[in-house]
């Protein structure tokens, strides 16, 4: 008797309830599909390699379909057969996968035939990553709408992000728009040696964020413009934002100048990459201004450059900013630590949350 069990599928409406079923998300693209986006978890197991999807698709086009099929399956029967001794050989029989590729069809259908056969219950992702990406911006507005967004503004320097954290260590809920996007949304903000995601990557996950939220408790997000780096926000995040109630954090200059120099520390390591960087302001405050600003900074008087940077390039377009994107701005409550310090935003987050939680006098 056949040990053959097909495969189901998973409608997309059904999915992000059922993430949690599956032992193992397995995207059986290539590795570049995958490292542009991916299903929440998902390993990477290809059925066809980058260099072996070119060649295939090269010899699709430029010789005939039925060729390229047979020398695709035998390169997706090897591919196959390394991913079953890898990961397989002592995997138990009530293991349950779900997979996908493009479309959902043969990258994906050809692992999970053979998967199946071995006796395992396997699911394919109805439509594939094509179908999923689409449900995902469909998604983000529906689950955006109903949150009680607490905007945190603030200057440069502020605090917002620390702020942000603290709220989290005390069981606040947040989205940190800027951890996503490995980036401080800022002209300096590119941290060395972390690349940014796709966009595709970033906008799966904040889907996947906010969907974990519970819309009714509140959620604090940092002011962010339109773009983060190189990665646009969702437009419905965005617009959200904008019309929700705002928190004004504020330091005194000294407290943010000694806050930037912590956070951008490999500004201070490297005065050759800061200098490069200042390079990017010679458009907005002048060639003259930003030479100054490199020769301080090369004679070790960084302190100076950070407080002109806060004071003449960062604040003026901030306060223009959220006067024009904000409309709540001008009522935020203003909330302040005793300084930079982790310490002090912790104990100002633990006043946010016990404020939230007293009811108001009538």
């Amino acid at each position: 008797m056949s040990a053959f069990v097909s495969a189901e599928a998973v409608r997309l409406a059904d999915l992000p309830q059922r993430l949690h079923e599956f032992d193992t998300i397995i995207d059986a693209r290539s590795e570049d599909e995958y490292a542009q986006d991916h299903l929440p978890g998902a390993v990477n197991w290809p059925t066809l390699n980058n260099q072996e999807r070119h060649d295939i698709g090269t010899l699709y086009k430029q010789v005939n379909p039925f060729e390229a099929r047979k020398r695709g399956a035998a390169m997706a029967a090897r591919n196959i057969a390394g991913h079953i001794e890898r990961e397989l050989l002592d995997t138990p029989k009530d293991w349950k996968p779900l997979t996908y590729c493009w479309r959902g069809g043969q990258r994906s259908g050809s692992l999970s035939l053979i998967l199946s056969q071995i006796g395992f219950r396997v699911t394919l992702v109805e439509g594939g990553y094509k179908a999923f990406r689409a449900a995902v911006m469909e998604d983000i507005p529906r689950l955006v709408s109903p949150i009680d967004w607490r905007v945190i503004c603030g200057p440069t320097g502020s605090g917002k992000t620390r702020l942000l954290q603290a709220l989290a260590a005390q069981g606040a809920q947040i989205i940190d728009l800027e951890a996503l996007a490995n980036h401080r949304s800022s002209v300096l903000g590119a941290i060395p040696g972390l690349a940014q995601p796709s966009q595709k990557r970033f906008d799966t996950v904040i889907w996947d964020a906010v969907r974990r939220l519970d819309p009714k408790r509140p959620v604090f997000i940092e002011s962010e413009s339109k773009k983060v780096g190189n990665v646009a926000v969702p437009t419905s995040l965005v617009e959200a934002m904008r019309q929700s109630p705002c928190l004004n954090l504020v330091l005194p200059d000294p407290e943010r100048v000694a806050l930037l120099l912590e956070d951008y520390d490999f500004f201070v390591r490297d005065v050759e990459h800061f200098c490069e960087r200042l390079q990017v302001l010679a458009d907005f405050r002048g060639k003259v201004v930003v030479e100054g600003w490199q020769a301080s900074v090369r004679a070790g008087d960084i302190e100076p450059v950070v407080h002109d940077l806060l004071t003449q390039h960062y604040d003026p377009s901030y306060l223009q900013s959220m006067r024009r994107n904000f409309p709540q701005f001008e009522a935020a409550k203003t909330i302040a630590p005793d300084d930079h310090s982790t310490g002090a935003m912790r104990l100002l987050a633990q006043k946010i949350i016990g404020e939230m939680a007293t009811p108001t006098a009538v």
